[in-house]
């Protein structure tokens, strides 16, 4: 029997949901290191709705579950429903929705809130000593729930490649570690069982994004 992961989506698209390529290159690789992957989300209003052709919010209303529900082929459940005794590890990849439905970093940075219900998942992993692997922009949800952990989100020094390099700068006034690495690195952080990626925290090609995160989801699995 493969390892169980619950992966945890925050809707569907980049500017104010789950990243689909991310969140389809973690489904896909733990397919391939043989582990069965569980889907959940929020059941709960997005933040916004952006149009993904304009980049522009919208007065539309969705739900982060039922969008999320798109990305699983329907295979999801309600986030409230994660019971953590049942499953080996947990992953969570980016995308806006993460700064945005699962906190409020997108508004209000180091002094975000992570929603509760993120929050106990984390720390209940995080208790029974389960493997937590993070990409992109998810690593802050550990950088303000776990002061001390070790992350990486790429790079610390803002250029044409890592136009979001002040996140790391802004993790690090939580108190936590950050690594650089490249995109297609991964820093584990053994004490606290954490694997992080920068994946589209990077402007690179998406093989090399895809590749990172596949080297993440390994390593999830093998501490797992």
């Amino acid at each position: 029997m493969g390892k169980r992961v619950a992966v945890v989506l925050a809707g569907c698209g980049v500017y104010d949901g789950s990243e689909i390529h991310e969140a389809s290159a973690v489904l896909v690789h733990l397919s391939r290191e043989g582990a069965q992957a569980e889907v959940y989300a929020p059941d709960v209003d997005q933040m916004h709705v952006v149009d993904h052709v304009k980049g522009q919010p919208t007065q539309e209303k969705r739900n982060v579950l039922v969008e999320s529900a798109r990305i699983a082929r329907g295979n999801i459940k309600d986030l409230a429903k994660l019971d953590v005794k049942g499953l080996d590890a947990l992953i969570i990849p980016g995308g806006f929705g993460v700064a945005k439905n699962l906190s409020t970093w997108a508004t209000q940075g180091k002094n975000c809130i992570v929603s509760k219900e993120v929050e106990d998942i984390l720390k209940a992993f995080h208790a029974a000593k389960k493997p937590i692997g993070l990409c992109c922009i998810s690593p802050v949800l550990a950088a303000k729930i776990f002061p001390g952990c070790e992350l990486t989100v790429g790079h610390d020094t803002e250029c044409e490649k890592w136009p979001y390099a002040k996140t790391a700068e802004t993790m690090k006034e939580l108190g936590c570690k950050h690594v650089n690495k490249h995109v297609t690195e991964i820093h584990v952080d053994a004490k606290n069982k954490l694997v992080t990626t920068s994946a589209f925290m990077c402007n690179a090609p998406i093989h090399e994004i895809y590749d990172g995160i596949g080297k993440m989801v390994k390593e999830v699995v093998r501490l797992a």
